[in-house]
């Protein structure tokens, strides 16, 4: 049987594995640990060659990250 997707884009969001800087980690945020812990989930990377720039030093912008979500 086939289960509905749900794909959320946090505009604006960023979360990294560092203690520092992690305003997500930070943050009190139920909905989303609650999510976290009960669904597949996967961050992407939105900067660099991973979304078409020239360069992993290249940073990415909203335009750049939701343009890449379409490309599969």
């Amino acid at each position: 049987m086939k289960k509905p997707v749900v794909l959320v884009v946090m505009d604006g969001v960023g979360e990294t594995p560092e203690e520092l800087g992690n305003m997500v980690k930070k943050a009190t945020t139920p909905t989303l640990n609650e999510l976290k812990e009960t669904c597949p989930w996967q961050i992407i990377k939105a900067h660099g060659t991973a979304v078409g720039l020239p360069s992993d030093d290249d940073m990415g912008n909203s335009e750049v990250g939701h343009n890449a979500l379409g490309c599969g």
